[in-house]
C-alpha cells in the first residue's frame, strides 16, 4: 500500500471518529482512491458480523456508504466550491452471504463529476445514482455478493447576507 492511502485511510477514519463514529467502529481501509474510482474493504469481525457469521446489513450499509460518497467528496473538495451532498435514497440486491472481509467498488468517477458540475452550474439540487459493488475475494474471488444503490443529491451552498 503506498503513503497516499495510508494517509487518506487515516483522513476517513479521522472523519469517522469526529463525525459519523460507525464509520470508525468499522475499521475502512482504501484500496484504491482516485477522481474515476474507489475501492475500501470492511474486515469481518465481531463489529461488522450478524448471528450467521457473515457482514451485518449496517456494516454493509456504511461500505456502500464510503465507497459511493468518497468520489463525490473527493470531486467537490477539488471544485473548490462549497457543495450539500446527501444521500437521497438507498437500494440493494444482496446475492451471496459474505462470510469474510468485504470490499466495495465504485467506478462511477466521471458520472460524479457531471454531477458536481451541474450542482455547480444550476445551484439547484441535483441527484444521480452510483452502483457499488461488494466482493468477498478471500472466499469467492471476484464474485459479486451485493449490489447497492446509492442516489447522491447535490446542491451548491449559497452565501448567506447577514444583517
Amino acid at each position: 500500500m503506498d503513503f497516499h492511502l495510508v494517509k487518506e485511510t487515516w483522513k476517513l477514519r479521522a472523519f469517522g471518529f469526529l463525525k459519523i463514529p460507525l464509520i470508525f467502529f468499522c475499521s475502512p481501509k482504501l484500496i484504491e482512491m482516485t477522481d474515476d474510482a474507489v475501492e475500501m474493504v470492511i474486515p469481518l469481525n465481531y463489529r461488522t458480523k450478524n448471528h450467521l457469521g457473515s457482514m451485518y446489513f449496517g456494516a454493509l450499509s456504511i461500505g456502500a456508504d464510503i465507497a459511493g460518497g468518497l468520489i463525490a467528496m473527493r470531486l467537490i473538495q477539488k471544485s473548490g466550491n462549497k457543495v450539500s451532498l446527501v444521500f437521497k435514497d438507498f437500494r440493494a440486491e444482496f446475492l451471496k452471504r459474505p462470510e469474510g472481509d468485504v470490499h466495495f467498488r465504485s467506478t462511477d468517477g466521471a458520472k460524479m463529476k457531471q454531477l458536481v458540475d451541474l450542482a455547480l452550474a444550476t445551484g439547484e439540487r441535483e441527484n444521480d445514482t452510483v452502483e457499488i459493488l461488494a466482493t468477498c475475494p478471500s472466499k469467492l474471488g471476484e464474485e459479486i455478493v451485493a449490489r447497492l444503490y446509492l442516489t447522491i443529491s447535490l446542491k451548491k451552498k449559497t452565501e448567506r447576507k447577514s444583517a
